[in-house]
């Protein structure tokens, strides 16, 4: 199986999923940008289907102890799309 991730459009992807759908299953990762920034990574599931470790992808305890709460992110993320 490979590791390695190859980057992909949005558009791409809504326009050829079965084709990414064969290639996942097979092993390869991708992470898809939209306007040329990241989006999201799809990565295979392994074959025993508990799809591995978690990874972190931000720490909110660095912005405030104990965290943020997630209506705070939301409605922060509501207004950086307001402004896209």
């Amino acid at each position: 199986m490979s590791t390695k991730t190859s980057i992909i459009g949005f558009k791409d992807l809504r326009l050829n999923a079965d084709k990414y759908i064969k290639a996942i299953a097979q092993g390869k990762s991708f992470t898809v940008v939209r306007r040329s920034k990241p989006i999201f990574n799809i990565i295979p599931v392994d074959e025993w289907g508990d799809e591995g470790a978690w990874k972190t992808i931000i720490d909110f305890t660095k912005f405030r102890k104990g965290g943020v709460k997630a209506e705070e992110v939301l409605a922060s993320l509501k207004r950086l799309k307001a402004y896209e």
